[in-house]
């Protein structure tokens, strides 16, 4: 599964992993698997809302989900998980 690459307003930059919990949260909110919603929309906004599960996940410390949230971003990249 991917990664996302999260540039925070702040300058902090941090990679989470897309776990089977969030992918999970994901289809909840959405109704549809993460690769077939962002085929059919492409557009940031599920990007953005993957990046706010996986902080929120982490722990950080951000507002509730919203253009508050999307305000904190600078950039989210979806990243090929390296395989071992």
């Amino acid at each position: 599964m991917a990664k996302l690459k999260i540039t925070r307003a702040n300058g902090e930059v941090t990679e989470h992993k897309i776990t089977p919990g969030v992918e999970y949260a994901f289809e909840l909110k959405y109704g549809s698997g993460i690769s077939k919603v962002l085929r059919e929309h492409e557009r940031q906004t599920e990007i953005f809302w993957l990046a706010y599960e996986c902080l929120r996940r982490a722990g950080a410390q951000m507002p509730i989900w919203g253009t508050e949230f999307i305000d904190t971003l600078e950039t989210v990249e979806v990243l090929d998980e390296e395989k071992k």
